[in-house]
């Protein structure tokens, strides 16, 4: 065991050598937007909780009743006896709310693109995908043994050009990128790449995780700028907006047959607890009901880049490049000093020499406190 321990120390040296190394930090949730680290009460811009329903009383309401009735976790696979009746209620709500006619929920968003991706194309097939696509994207796709081809992110030229280098020499062909870029907070031209995914037979699916919940009154990207794209394949996430944890696939039903028969991360995980699918049932519920609420997380970003006069923000994702590790971090303790809990993102999460910092809004924060934050960010970030 020796030379196993000498392993990991050596490859954490290498990472602390380079200001890599990563630290799981405990952190309680206080409320809505306020959080507790180290002692200290932080006002948090760096989570994914955009609409804030980790905390509404409804959803909390809802998963305790659930436990009730269906006890604490699912028991055995989905395919086994762990597809409690919860379950319909929620594929059903996602696939109404995508406009889609069926919709299959996975334990996580990782396990989703991990198992959606192998069960749709193979050896012999192609995956096209954006080069900025998070890492159970091209996880998934390299497990499912296609020729992988990058296109530049979001230029659809590129994509393109791969498509009609390469298309004809493959069986099927699968065209993929996020909806919202979780580290870039841009949309996906979705339009544009519908069209093209038309016209070479390729099939275009889209990560909503940022989208769904926040855009085109909820959602999602699909739906953000007027007629909805086509997107025959929309995954995303239940534990950002919705306040959850879970995956899902929104597509036609025969698609979703075929994950039930195919796809591994589904088959053999045990099923989501019923807590978790009843939170998500009523954060859908509160989303439906108030698409006014849904959209303040992306205004609440604007005003920020308005103050501090950086590109327009297109979601509750902004980034503020710096390049360098260090200063990245640097920057991070000094907001967190001034009471602001702010994420700096450091490769492999994100390309050499762009670190950043990561703000993140919610339906929650105060006008003072971003407009506090972004005179901060203006005088020792920015100047």
């Amino acid at each position: 065991m020796r030379s196993l321990d000498q392993f990991a120390q050596d490859r954490l040296q290498q990472r602390e050598a380079r200001n890599l190394r990563r630290a799981i930090a405990e952190t309680e949730p206080s409320d809505s937007v306020w959080v507790t680290r180290g002692g200290r009460r932080l006002l948090s811009f760096c989570s994914n909780d955009y609409l804030n329903l980790t905390q509404h009383p409804a959803i909390r309401q809802a998963a305790k009743d659930a436990i009730d009735r269906y006890g604490a976790g699912a028991g055995a696979s989905r395919l086994i006896t762990g597809s409690h009746p919860l379950y319909a209620g929620l594929e059903s709500r996602l696939a109404r709310l995508k406009g889609t006619a069926a919709a299959c929920v996975f334990g996580s968003g990782y396990l989703a693109n991990t198992g959606i991706i192998p069960a749709l194309v193979g050896k012999g097939d192609l995956i096209v995908v954006d080069e900025l696509a998070h890492s159970c994207i091209r996880t998934g796709a390299s497990l499912s043994g296609a020729d992988i081809k990058l296109f530049r992110h979001n230029d659809v030229g590129h994509a393109r050009e791969q498509l009609a280098a390469h298309r004809g020499t493959h069986q099927h062909a699968l065209l993929v990128t996020e909806g919202v870029f979780s580290m870039d907070g841009d949309l996906a031209p979705l339009h544009d790449l519908a069209a093209l995914a038309a016209h070479h037979d390729a099939w275009l699916m889209t990560d909503d995780a940022h989208g769904i919940g926040i855009l085109g009154e909820g959602r999602g990207s699909t739906f953000a700028n007027g007629a909805p794209a086509q997107v025959p394949l929309q995954m995303g996430t239940l534990s950002k907006a919705i306040g959850s944890y879970g995956g899902y696939l929104c597509a036609s039903q025969p698609v979703i047959d075929l994950m039930q028969n195919r796809a591994r991360t589904l088959i053999y995980s045990t099923g989501l607890p019923p807590a978790v699918v009843a939170a998500s049932i009523a954060a859908l519920d509160l989303i439906e009901a108030d698409p006014a609420y849904a959209a303040l997380p992306l205004q609440k970003a604007q005003r920020f880049t308005a103050l501090t006069n950086l590109p327009q923000a297109t979601s509750p994702i902004v980034p503020l490049l710096i390049g360098d590790e260090d200063r990245t971090m640097a920057s991070a303790k000094h907001l967190e000093k001034e009471g602001f809990l702010v994420a700096g993102i450091r490769p492999p999460t994100v390309p050499a020499g762009t670190a950043r910092l990561r703000f993140t809004f919610s339906a929650a924060h105060e006008d003072l406190d971003i407009e506090r934050l972004a005179a901060i960010v203006r005088s020792h970030i920015l100047a």
